[in-house]
């Protein structure tokens, strides 16, 4: 059992756009943060993700970078970073910053050289090509819609952009652009950070060729980019320069569209690549075959055989991250609860699964006070440059109607993660004495952080328990994983197992009140509730136990047979 902080680290990630704001100027900020760290030691996260704070336009809210070494003048100063590093440390918090370098934004400084000719130094720092037949390079689709490809009038050739056309795929194909990436990965690390959660890090090695997809007009072109031919190679080279020479470096690698025997490859222990990845293939359940946006119903099935395969996958080498939303994803209560009557209930459950698997939880900020999603009534009051660009692909071209488009939206937009945390039952949730970059669920005088922190039964002082007990159970961290009830439609139970020591783990997973029937193998001599999400009598026999909505139970067992 190989022990190290970041396997039994709870991580909580901030968006600092909406997350708080000290300047009244409506957009959240370094000071804003600094403002809440005794909140985040009092919850007791023991790391932080903060998303891009970097120098940027804001065409993709932060993730288009202009300058790596420079902080956004809404966010602040770098003496505002330093000091709220220095808070984080003072108080036993990890800082992990995002590392965005499958593209940059085509305002930094390499991209404008770059775009000056085609024998420019910077040139080969990104992705050019002229074009085929009169049309672009290949038929790649953007990751935001429309071709993936841009063309430009100085040059007479196409940049490559998977995402914005404002975001040109930086080439890795290139040393001198790796040796630069290196360099500045080490001068956040000499300046005192924990490490980097990696954006989109598996596309960063393409096929050379970059061949067609497909037939389409445009066509999804991952095959190509995703999980590419030099990636390992890379990651490789980037551990033996920069991560291997620095104590302690925390790395997760955000990875769309990878598989659990791949992740063992990016994550071995003796790999010498990343600790963990954050794989999508849960987020991608409730879509239909027209992709994020046509939704469909999910069943426990669908969840719990991912959960299942990815627990299983990297049981013995390698490490999972355990999420059910972030920044790019809706609310977890809302998507997997129910944000109505049950919404304590269900944020409770959905806790519970997230910190008794195997693996690092992460806690998306407002998580844990139960946001929501949120509903806004005009496409105009939407920010998010994904959820624009279908709405008007949706609605313009291909006629559909704005009711349907907008309850995708509802349901899946990035949005819903955006809206300003909400402190507390001031104007805006306290989170700006401004007028917020977007506007803040409405809820806020209901759902906020204070009445959290005050309530004992709130889903604040849950969190803070399971937390608790994580610091103090090895098992919760180093324990054995296995399921039980597998076919279940209700249920998801599991074991973890440690030495001798035995926890069972029981989730009604919906609203409709189910009936668990103990299994055979886990007649034991006693037991001891360790935590619920409802009063439960302790002396009560769970040999066949009639669960409540959304009920959430954990017991260890002694004496099991």
């Amino acid at each position: 059992m190989n022990k190290a902080f970041w396997k039994e680290a709870v991580v909580y990630q901030i968006y600092p756009r909406s997350f708080k704001d000290s300047n009244g100027d409506g957009i959240g900020d370094l000071r804003g943060i600094i403002s809440q760290l005794d909140y985040l030691k009092d919850l007791g996260v023991n790391v932080v993700w903060l998303s891009p704070v970097y120098q940027s336009p804001n065409d993709d809210n932060g993730y288009d970078i202009s300058h790596y070494q420079a902080i956004m003048d809404e966010f602040g100063t770098i003496a505002d970073w330093e000091e709220m590093l220095e808070e984080m440390h003072k108080r036993g918090i990890k800082l992990i910053m995002d590392l965005v370098v499958n593209h940059s934004s085509d305002e930094h400084d390499w991209f404008v050289k770059s775009r000056q000719s085609k024998d420019n130094p910077y040139r080969d720092y990104y992705i050019w090509r002229p074009g085929k037949d009169e049309r672009e390079p290949n038929n790649w689709v953007s990751v935001f819609s429309g071709s993936a490809w841009e063309w430009d009038e100085k040059t007479g050739e196409y940049f490559l952009h998977i995402f914005s056309k404002k975001q040109p795929d930086l080439n890795w194909e290139n040393p001198k652009l790796r040796q630069e990436i290196y360099d500045m990965m080490k001068w956040w690390l000499d300046k005192g950070i924990d490490g980097f959660r990696m954006d989109v890090i598996n596309f960063i090695s393409k096929v050379p060729e970059l061949p067609d997809a497909g037939t389409e007009r445009y066509a999804w072109g991952g095959d190509y980019f995703m999980n590419g031919p030099r990636i390992h190679e890379f990651l490789q080279e980037m551990n033996r320069e920069v991560l291997s020479k620095y104590d302690d470096v925390m790395t997760v690698g955000e990875m769309p569209g990878v598989t659990a025997e791949e992740a063992k490859l990016y994550t071995g222990e003796n790999r010498n690549e990343l600790q963990m990845v954050f794989q999508f293939e849960h987020m991608d359940i409730g879509s239909g075959p027209g992709g994020k946006w046509d939704l469909a119903p999910w069943t426990l099935h669908q969840l719990r055989g991912i959960l299942h395969k990815w627990q299983e996958g990297l049981a013995n080498d390698g490490w999972n991250s355990l999420y059910l939303n972030n920044h790019d994803q809706p609310r977890m209560v809302s998507r997997f609860g129910d944000d109505g009557e049950h919404r304590v209930e269900s944020a409770k459950m959905l806790a519970t699964l997230l910190h008794t698997l195997k693996g690092t939880p992460y806690i998306y900020q407002g998580e844990e006070i139960g946001m929501t999603n949120v509903k806004f009534d005009s496409i105009d009051r939407y920010k998010d440059i994904e959820t624009l660009n279908m709405y008007r692909d949706a609605v313009g071209q291909q006629g559909k109607s704005v009711e349907q488009v907008m309850e995708s939206i509802y349901v899946k937009g990035r949005d819903n993660a955006r809206t300003p945390m909400q402190w507390d039952a001031s104007d805006n949730g306290g989170f700006t004495t401004g007028t917020p970059w977007i506007e803040t669920n409405s809820n806020y005088t209901t759902i906020n952080a204070e009445l959290a922190v005050q309530d004992p039964q709130s889903i604040f002082n849950y969190y803070k328990k399971l937390i608790a007990l994580r610091k103090r159970h090895d098992i919760m961290v180093y324990g054995d994983y296995e399921l039980l009830l597998e076919n279940h439609d209700s249920i998801y139970a599991y074991t973890r197992k440690l030495g001798e020591e035995v926890w069972l783990v029981i989730l009604n997973f919906f609203k409709e009140p189910v009936k668990f029937e103990l299994p055979a193998q886990l007649h034991h001599e006693s037991r001891e509730l360790i935590i619920s999400n409802y009063e439960v009598d302790s002396k009560e026999s769970i040999a066949s136990v009639s669960l409540r909505p959304y009920e959430a139970r954990v017991y260890r067992l002694q004496g099991v047979q």
